[in-house]
This record gives structure tokens, C-alpha cells and sequence, in this order.
């Protein structure tokens, strides 16, 4: 409010301004209602900058408009920052093989990305820092921060099955299903168990992480007991949806309703829109940023935290199908 009435605009304009500093690294957040920390040429004279490596969880990951501001936002703060050599996907999600890879790669500090409980785990007992970005870090001792997705799917689920939906089906990762469903994916069997919709493994399908696998756990549910809705845990996992859709001739949302847990800026040029949970990235940014700067400093930091989601209705939901679709031949 003291900016804005020396400089003359509004307090958004301030709050603007103060959030693009952050980004280019000049101004470092504490919290909210806490004051910024300027940082003098980045992350202060004479100050050591980090060696961050991001562990993303597989290859498509790489051009996440949320990873792109995540490295370059680190490095206009004088870090160097990188992608690992491989991501979890390619090292077959075995907890073995990424430890090698880690093992190999200089790194002050580590993010990890959609990792399992095991592989979280595993950085949790290394003495090099780590910070979880989603995945399932709920339960182990390290740094993290999440949306909170579950509030609007819950939404979602509701609009649903007021358009008569009783087949809603989640496409989530292997890692979020076996040995147990991750809190989201519980939180979706509970939400339907609410709606008065008995749950079992075909509303949690577990899937081969490969584009075969995926299509293959798509025809399976098409050719069978079609869905009458969709919940597809990735924007990467939507194109290849709508790549099976034409492939099919199904249609969205007249044949079964989509929708995807996670925002893209690809989906502002859909039509139709992409019904979707959209999410502030600059919120992790901003903490995976001061997590960071409190690792330079000699600060222990495992804080946990989720912030704000909310559910975007899109014209990929419509009323339920008279009757399923099933394919055949």
C-alpha cells in the first residue's frame, strides 16, 4: 500500500511488478504477509550459487510451461539449474536405476517431480536436499508443495453426475495407483462411493506407461463397459485421447465427457474448450525459488504445503450418453 501511494498506480500494478521481480530473481518471497528479501545481482554478492537439478518424471515434461519458468527463474537468481540426464520414465521408475543416475550427477540441491513414495523416500535419506513437486511425498520427511486438486474434482465429479454420468473413469500414472491410490486418487473413489456409485478397479485402471500401454488401456475400456466419462491426470495424456478419439470415431462430449486434472495453455485454443483443474504455477515457483535460498543459506526446510486449485468447466462435458458406446472389431 506505501508503493502504491509513492508511486501513484494501484496495488495490483505494485503486486505485479514486485511478483516479476520475483521471477527474474531480484526480490526473494517469505510468505504471505511477509516482506520480500532483496537480492542484490541475484543471490547476493559473494553468495554461493546452487547447482539445482530437476528429476522431472518423463521425457514430455521437459516443455511444461511450468518447468521452463522453474529453470529459467533460477538461473536470473544466479543458480545454475538443469534438467537431470534422464527422467523417471526412462530409467523405468525403478528406484535402483535413478539412484545410479543421482549417484553421477553434481547437484547441491535436487526437485523431484510426480516421484513415488519410494523414490521420494530414497531422497529424503540422502544429506543432499531435495524438494518433491507433486507426487507422493505426503507421508516422507522432505520439502514439497502440491495443488490442491482434490476440492474441484470433487466439483467436477458433482456437475457430472448431475448430467447423469455414472461410468467416470481416472487415467492416472502407476506410480499414483499401485501399491495403494495416492490421496487424490482416493479422494476420487470416495467422491464417487458419495455420488451413490460402487467403485472398484475399473474406475482406477492401472496402465503400461508407454503410448501402447496407454491406447491399449483405452480400447480395453471402450471395447467392454464404456466410460461415460474421462478424468485424464495429464495434458500429454489428453492429445493422445483425442488422437484415439478420431482413430475410433468417438466423440467428445456427445460419446463420453473429458476432463484433465491439470491446466496447458494448449487448451485455450481448443474448441471444443478443455474442461480442466487449473493451478497457479507461479505459487511453486515462488516456493521451490525460496526453498532454494534457504538451502544456500544453511536452513533446514521440509515444509509442506498445498495451495488453491479450482475446477474449470470446458466443452468437453456434456449429458451422458443414452447408452455407452462399445466398439467393435
Amino acid at each position: 500500500m506505501r508503493l502504491a501511494a509513492e508511486l501513484g498506480v494501484s496495488r495490483d500494478s505494485v503486486e505485479a511488478a514486485l511478483i516479476e521481480l520475483e521471477r527474474e530473481g531480484l526480490l526473494l518471497p517469505q510468505g504471505r504477509g511477509k516482506r520480500r528479501i532483496i537480492v542484490a545481482g541475484g543471490i547476493g554478492v559473494g553468495a554461493r550459487a546452487l547447482r539445482v537439478v530437476v528429476l522431472l518424471g518423463d521425457p514430455t515434461d521437459r516443455s511444461a510451461y511450468y518447468f521452463v519458468d522453474l529453470i529459467h527463474t533460477l538461473r536470473a537468481a544466479g543458480h545454475e539449474a538443469e534438467f537431470a540426464p534422464k527422467t523417471q520414465l526412462e530409467l523405468g521408475d525403478k528406484t535402483a536405476r535413478i539412484a545410479r543416475m543421482v549417484e553421477k550427477t553434481a547437484a547441491d540441491a535436487w526437485v523431484v517431480f510426480s516421484g513415488s513414495r519410494e523414490v521420494l523416500e530414497w531422497f529424503a535419506s540422502r544429506p543432499v536436499p531435495a524438494f518433491a513437486f507433486a507426487g507422493r511425498a505426503n507421508r516422507v520427511p522432505i520439502a514439497s508443495i502440491a495443488p490442491d486438486k482434490v476440492t474441484p474434482m470433487r466439483l467436477a465429479i458433482r456437475h457430472l453426475v448431475a448430467l447423469g454420468h455414472s461410468k467416470i473413469v481416472l487415467l492416472s500414472r502407476a506410480a499414483r495407483v499401485v501399491p495403494e491410490p495416492g490421496l487424490f486418487e482416493r479422494a476420487f473413489l470416495e467422491e464417487l462411493e458419495s455420488q451413490g456409485i460402487a467403485t472398484g478397479s475399473y474406475h482406477l485402471p492401472i496402465f503400461h506407461e508407454t503410448a501402447e500401454g496407454f491406447h491399449k488401456a483405452l480400447e480395453s475400456l471402450f471395447r467392454y463397459t464404456p466410460p461415460t466419462a474421462l478424468f485424464i491426470n495429464e495434458p500429454a495424456f489428453v492429445a493422445a485421447t483425442l488422437q484415439y478419439c478420431m482413430k475410433r470415431g468417438l466423440r467428445v462430449p456427445k460419446d463420453f465427457s473429458l476432463v484433465c486434472t491439470d491446466p496447458d495453455p494448449g487448451f485455450e485454443w481448443c474448441h471444443p474448450s478443455i474442461a480442466h483443474i487449473g493451478w497457479d504455477s507461479r505459487q511453486v515457483i515462488r516456493r521451490i525459488v525460496r526453498w532454494v535460498e534457504n538451502v544456500r543459506v544453511g536452513q533446514e526446510d521440509r515444509q509442506k504445503g498445498f495451495f488453491k486449485a479450482r475446477f474449470v468447466d470446458g466443452g468437453t462435458i456434456g449429458p451422458a450418453a443414452a447408452s455407452s458406446v462399445r466398439l467393435h472389431g
